[in-house]
């Protein structure tokens, strides 16, 4: 397997941050992958660690074969495929170089790279950069069974995304919390997120009310049930079966001894950030897609590059984006909100 180096002496190791991973420089890159074939080969080692496999009937019986994109032939199902088949990149005509330029790209940028930046990087069309990086986020995605619940300590908190409200009237602002939709937001979605103070792990979920069950079920699905619990003193948090301990936002309490939210918050300080700077707005169709890509880069920020992209790769296998199904009414807005 391609693994990266560091020369003595290299400035990349003076650089910032956390000074234990081993960073990678574009140099690097275009030395460890100079053409099409390394590249292929990179991904081949990472879908296929135990030797090549059918992705149609996982068969090992196969040979390579004349077949421009498929290059490979299965004899138990009589089937051609590639190292995509089976994977988010399936059907993909671009060059795996590309791939590999954007994935690193998109790891290496703390908060993100937009599809107009990565179309102008890689030379593909800004349609295809955004099709690229919504497959690459795919990769992101897990299953509740292999997600295991959070020891703790555990700091949840929520926020919004969207627009905010300059001109409304303090009752209308009593009216909206009361309902759960959030005081002097309007046009916002929110989102509430979980961080464990002993793995630094983050988990987020976009929701459509602040409401009791929904806050406190997320809390159930995410922490262990002995965790103990840190919350702001949003009622609906009140009466939760957990070890659970609150500070007071509303009177400018944000810290006492042990309670606070201050690691969820920094979380949020990110997406927003990179909300406003680099994708300058988010649609609710699409904001989940953003939401787990953000926590899935902030769970791997201390793994080394090259073991980040490995991580996507890995996560790219047994997923299917398409195109059509990407851009198909999902019943929420499609439309962008700054």
């Amino acid at each position: 397997m391609i693994s990266a180096t560091r020369k003595k002496g290299d400035k990349m190791a003076q650089a910032p941050g956390k000074n234990f991973r081993k960073g990678l420089t574009i140099i690097d890159l275009t030395e460890m992958f100079p053409n099409e074939k390394s590249a292929r080969e990179w991904f081949e080692s990472l879908v296929w660690p135990e030797g090549r496999k059918c992705p149609h009937c996982g068969s090992d019986r196969t040979h390579e074969a004349s077949h421009g994109n498929m290059p490979y032939w299965c004899t138990d199902c009589r089937s051609y495929f590639s190292v995509k088949t089976g994977t988010v990149m399936e059907k993909s005509p671009l060059p795996f170089r590309k791939w590999v330029l954007a994935i690193y790209l998109h790891m290496t940028s703390l908060k993100g790279v937009s599809s107009m930046k990565l179309h102008r990087d890689i030379g593909v069309t800004q349609k295809t950069a955004w099709f690229m990086l919504q497959r690459i986020r795919e990769a992101f995605k897990r299953d509740d069974d292999d997600e295991p619940p959070m020891g703790g300590p555990v700091e949840v908190d929520e926020t919004f995304v969207g627009g905010t409200v300059r001109n409304m009237s303090n009752a209308k602002r009593r009216e909206r919390k009361e309902a759960g939709v959030g005081s002097g937001t309007t046009d916002m979605t929110a989102v509430v997120g979980a961080k464990c103070r002993v793995s630094n792990e983050v988990r987020a979920e976009v929701v459509e009310t602040r409401d009791k069950v929904t806050l406190q079920g997320f809390i159930a699905d995410h922490a262990a049930t002995d965790a103990k619990v840190y919350t702001d003193d949003h009622g609906a948090y009140a009466g939760m079966p957990f070890d659970h301990e609150t500070v007071n936002h509303s009177a400018a309490e944000y810290v006492r001894d042990m309670a606070h939210t201050n690691g969820i918050e920094s979380f949020w300080a990110v997406l927003k950030r990179a909300h406003k700077g680099v994708y300058h707005k988010f649609s609710v169709k699409h904001l989940q897609r953003y939401v787990t890509d953000f926590a899935g880069r902030h769970n791997v920020r201390t793994k080394d590059t090259l073991s980040q992209m490995e991580f996507i790769v890995a996560g790219m296998v047994g997923k299917r984006l398409t195109y059509k199904a990407l851009k198909a009414d999902n019943g929420l807005p499609s439309g962008a909100r700054k």
